[in-house]
């Protein structure tokens, strides 16, 4: 219902100067009695009066406010668990909605609809097969949907497995929510792969663990076997005893990696006697294994404790091969058939020239450096060798420093709540003097002398022009180490930065014109695969238009062949519909007249949440309806639920709206003053006058 109401912004006896404007200029106009005789003279004047009045009538600005009101009845959300687990009960459910809705909607309330993955669902195409469970989530999507509107009731129907996100139970809404409960709660004789725990990297030769965890119900005095298989394979078998009727049992493989890529693995329990699902019987994991680890060269001058130091931070991450020498102990380097990706000098170049020929041999190879100057270390061979610093000697004079972090550093992802343990560790010893940052180079730490702080570097790095060096230009490394430790129980934050200090020079450039990548690694049946392109130009420029033809295979499948165009718009490439697998693609495109390829892996992941757990769970579904003000039913509690509702349904909802409008704003507002205009000129016309 809509109510209009003229407003003026002027006081009301301005309508009588309106008014007498218009009486004034149609005395003036039509005084002198026309050839049309003085009738006609006063229907013209009346019209140029009116017409007058009502244009000076519109300056005054007059308002028009509009108040709708709308009578919104009460809204009742009917949402359906649409997963796997229900679909033995689909028809079931199609009908009980059905009959539902139309109860509802014949007592006056408005019915909407919403599943696990859509609103406004039409029941006779749902589907059943939703991979996963998740009735927070629906309860909160409803709440997002319907914030502001006069939502009093949700009626959640569902067997109450949930196997992802939170538990509804703790999470309150704004409106009642009831719970019509389906399913089989009488617990069914099972045995199942309930999970298995593995890393999800592991190195060409090497061995690792596969951690099984089996759950059982009612098979008690039975026994089971568990097979490991790969490629078809199987690897090992074990043989367990059911001794009890809840039954949890764990197993470890041990697996050594023979091959290189993403491998799957596959961990399958015989079906035992009397089993109700075999589905949850088998679990696919996926190991990538990798063939080498960086290769990083620690050198000493001469003892040390830094470098026994340096040697544990590098060796506790798995991604890192330590070769580790004192020269002035051995002079002669390890052999090795790969080359190094990072080399550690500690205190090279020296006094004593021990090693120091070996830093330009480095440099020529394009390795990368990381400097860790001492006592015994020499400044000016220092100089000499290295594009990062300059440092200017006052005499052989040492300072005590400690760290202090430079907030503009952005090259490694730090964080500086965590660094301010630095200013409470031991000082390290650096050399006195004039330090000179080169062209380049960023300072990580500057050098604190007591509570001053100074703009000296402490460590630092360059990676330009494809020489990465890094320096630390004090010793006492492994006081640092200790004194974390005394103060925080571990050594975490030292060695959380020389990693990430020890990534970023050791990590490879990709310097490649073309790349086709797949955004994630690891996808799950049923998403969609984005692959992202990119194609540089000599002086690596982003560059658009190129045909670019995709091809996948998963061994298993024929392989498929995709062509698509990069543009600057659309830098994504989309791939659907895909089996679960390891995928491997190949992807080809002509940058500048050569041909150029790329070859990559990614995982589709089997999602066999809704297999884990059969037994439907009506104690949540009471709980949620009780903690939402709202009732617990089953299907036989349907017509006595809906005249419940009808009984305490909440007055309908009034929502008014008002609307202010200058009046001037109206389309027939100017259609009417155009047809007196019009009128007026053609009386006259017709009366013989102008």
């Amino acid at each position: 219902m809509v109510h209009s109401e003229l407003l003026f912004q002027t006081p009301p006896w301005f309508l009588v100067l309106c008014i007498l404007a218009g009486a004034a200029y149609a005395l003036l106009l039509y005084r002198p009695v026309g050839p049309w005789g003085a009738r006609w003279n006063w229907f013209l004047a009346g019209v140029r009066g009116f017409l007058i009045a009502f244009i000076v009538f519109l300056l005054l600005n007059p308002l028009v406010r509009n108040t709708t009101t709308l009578t919104e009845k009460a809204k009742i959300v009917l949402a359906i668990d649409n997963s796997a687990s229900m679909a033995p009960y689909a028809q079931e459910v199609r009908a009980l909605a059905k009959s539902l809705s139309s109860q509802l909607e014949e007592k006056d309330f408005d019915v909407s609809w919403q599943s696990l993955n859509e609103n406004n669902v039409n029941l006779d195409s749902l589907q059943f097969d939703f991979p996963e469970t998740d009735l927070s989530t629906l309860l909160a999507t409803v709440k997002r949907q319907y914030e502001g509107q006069h939502l009093t009731d949700l009626v959640l129907i569902s067997d109450g497995i949930v196997n992802r996100g939170l538990s509804p139970i703790y999470k309150p809404m704004p409106f009642r929510v009831n719970t019509l409960a389906l399913g089989d709660t009488t617990p069914v004789a099972d045995l199942r792969v309930s999970e298995v725990v593995h890393n999800k990297v592991a190195y060409l030769g090497n061995k690792f663990p596969i951690k099984v965890e089996l759950v059982g119900q009612g098979l008690e005095g039975k026994r089971a076997t568990v097979l490991l298989k790969h490629g078809g394979k199987v690897l090992e078998s074990r043989s367990v005893g059911i001794d009890r009727k809840e039954y949890y049992q764990e197993l470890t493989f041990e697996v050594t990696s023979t091959e290189k890529g993403v491998q799957r693995y596959t961990v399958s329990v015989v079906p035992v006697s009397g089993e109700y699902s075999k589905e949850n019987n088998d679990k696919d994991v996926y190991i990538d294994i990798i063939d080498g680890r960086q290769r990083i060269l620690l050198l000493g001058a001469v003892p040390h404790p830094d470098l026994k130091a340096l040697k544990a931070i590098l060796e506790s991450d798995d991604n890192y091969e330590v070769v580790s020498q004192v020269l002035s102990v051995n002079a002669t380097l390890p052999k090795s058939a790969k080359p190094y990706d990072l080399v550690i000098l500690h205190q090279i170049p020296n006094n004593m020239n021990i090693g120091n020929q070996l830093i330009s041999n480095f440099r020529e190879t394009n390795t990368p450096l990381l400097f860790v100057l001492g006592n015994q270390s020499s400044t000016s061979a220092f100089n000499t060798l290295n594009q990062a610093l300059q440092i200017v000697e006052n005499g052989n004079q040492k300072d005590l420093v400690r760290g202090k972090y430079n907030t503009s550093f952005h090259l490694l992802n730090l964080d500086e709540k965590e660094l301010d343990v630095l200013g409470k560790l031991p000082p390290l010893s650096v050399p006195f003097g004039d330090y000179q940052i080169r062209t380049g180079a960023e300072a990580i730490l500057y050098q604190q002398v007591g509570s001053v702080p100074t703009t000296k570097p402490l460590l630092l790095v360059r990676m330009a022009d494809g020489n990465k060096t890094g320096v630390l230009t004090g010793e006492g490394l492994w006081a640092w180490r200790q004194e974390e430790f005394l103060l925080t129980g571990q050594q975490e934050v030292v060695d959380k930065l020389f990693k990430k200090l020890v990534q970023l020079l050791s990590v490879k450039e990709d310097k490649r014109k073309f790349r086709v990548y797949p955004v994630k690694n690891e996808y799950l049946e049923g998403e969609t695969v984005d692959f992202r392109t990119e194609v540089y130009n000599q002086v690596y420029e982003s560059v658009y238009g190129n045909d670019i033809k995709l091809e996948l295979a998963d061994g298993q499948h024929s392989p498929k062949s995709y062509n698509y165009r990069v543009s600057k718009e659309m830098p994504k490439y989309q791939i659907s519909a895909l089996d679960n697998g390891v995928y491997r693609f190949k992807a080809s495109a002509n940058i500048d007249g050569a041909n150029e390829e790329v070859t990559g892996q990614f995982i589709i992941k089997k999602q066999d949440l809704e297999q884990g757990s059969t037994t439907a769970d009506f104690g949540l579904l009471r709980e949620v309806a009780q903690n939402n003000g709202g009732t617990f039913l089953e299907k036989e509690g349907i017509a006595s639920f809906v005249e419940n509702l009808q009984a305490n349904r909440p007055a309908d909802r009034l929502d008014v709206a008002e609307r202010l409008q200058g009046i001037i704003h109206y389309w027939w507002i100017a259609l009417l003053i155009i047809l007196l205009m019009t009128m007026e000129w053609g009386l006259r016309k017709y009366l013989g006058a102008y």
